[in-house]
């Protein structure tokens, strides 16, 4: 039993029918090359189930306290159930990409399921008629939930399912699990009075590393100036507003190749640099035919890893966030690179100066309780949409 930090219980506290907090992603697979060239649902069922043990996900499922006075606790299910957490359909004829989008829309819209392990696949065949997708592959939908991992540990459960032997043999991860019996309640908000008191403890302790911040700051903002324009207020526009249960999931293909292309003209860009450019362009687009386009530059939350070598195989998050300017206010591509370079080498430094590791050891420092009250209450009463993004 492990409980969650405060930033994964935050995930699990903002989990509503409208915003759902599971993240995920489409794989799509040519099984042409599998031994007798077919890979049927129960080939990848007894596939996956030799790979559980690759990561701590897989057979973990929440446990909140009582009246969530301290934050929830990861438990080995002792009642998990392979069958409910892969599921199978079929897309009808004539099975295009269309239809795959509409399917995966529908998946992606409906929450998980908070007393079972946090993660879905869903295994989709008929892709028959899908450009650039050979007949017979399959498509594999995955959701998990952001309260049990981040980029990088979700990294570690897709290598988990992925390998290059063919044949689909088990893997050894030198695992070993062992179910566990739900803790008891009343011991739970024992724990929590503890905790309640020691966390703000722990977090007036971890407060003397920030002593040095201030001017680990100020040499930053002398040695990389921010342009007048990217030090704008974040505009409000049409995505800062109240969101439906529905989605909608569409998909474009971009080649390495050809980013790769646009970073060497760019020198110091990095791929990440040049995907955000991409990213802007097409947002100041669709901005631009809705006549929304604010004429400062919308600003974005980009997740920045602080995991150390030895939390490589971790669950949950070891991340923080900093603000990058994209540059939609300049029409030239060129230009708006320019400005996304600028912005991103400014904003690792200054969230390497900052300490974000440190800040998100004391950001748990307030009682649970309060967390998840005060969470809970600005996602419910919608506050988050008064207030400036």
């Amino acid at each position: 039993m492990k409980q969650l930090s405060a930033l994964d219980a935050m995930f699990a506290y903002t989990e509503t029918a409208n915003t759902p907090m599971h993240i995920g992603q489409l794989l799509i697979y040519d099984p042409s090359t599998a031994p007798g060239g077919h890979v049927g649902f129960k080939d990848i069922l007894g596939y996956i189930k030799g790979r559980l043990d690759g990561a701590r996900i897989f057979r973990q499922k929440l446990v909140r306290v009582p009246l969530d006075l301290d934050h929830p606790y990861w438990v080995e299910d002792k009642d998990f159930d392979i069958e409910f957490h892969v599921r199978h359909i079929a897309l009808p004829k004539p099975g295009d990409w269309r239809q795959l989008c509409i399917q995966a829309a529908r998946i992606y819209a409906r929450p998980l399921d908070m007393t079972k392990p946090l993660w879905e696949f869903t295994v989709i065949e008929g892709l028959d008629n899908v450009e650039g997708v050979p007949k017979g592959s399959f498509a594999l939908v995955h959701k998990m939930h952001h309260a049990a991992i981040d980029g990088k540990s979700g990294l570690e459960m897709t290598l988990a399912l992925h390998d290059i032997d063919a044949q689909m043999r088990p893997r050894d991860f030198g695992r070993s699990w062992e179910p566990e019996d739900a803790p008891n309640a009343l011991g739970l908000l024992a724990k929590a009075q503890f905790n309640n008191v020691a966390n703000p403890v722990r977090g007036l302790q971890n407060l003397q590393k920030l002593v040095p911040m201030p001017k680990r700051l100020l040499d930053v903002r002398k040695e990389f100036a921010q342009r007048s324009d990217a030090k704008t207020s974040i505009p409000k526009t049409r995505f800062n507003k109240k969101l439906s249960p529905h989605r909608v999931f569409d998909g474009r293909e971009f080649a390495l190749s050809d980013i790769k292309k646009i970073r060497e003209g760019f020198p110091g860009a990095t791929v990440n640099d040049v995907m955000i450019a991409v990213t802007s362009g097409a947002l100041r687009g669709y901005l631009l035919s809705k006549d929304d386009l604010p004429d400062k530059t919308l600003k974005i939350g980009a997740p920045v890893s602080v995991r150390s070598d030895d939390e490589k195989s971790s669950a949950g998050n070891q991340v923080t966030m900093m603000t990058v300017g994209v540059g939609t206010h300049l029409a030239d591509a060129g230009e708006r690179l320019k400005f996304i370079m600028d912005e991103t080498q400014r904003s690792k430094a200054m969230t390497e100066a900052i300490g974000a590791k440190t800040l998100m050891e004391v950001s748990g420092a307030m009682p649970a309780g309060l967390t998840a009250a005060g969470t809970k209450m600005m996602v419910r009463m919608g506050l988050v949409e008064t207030l400036n993004p």
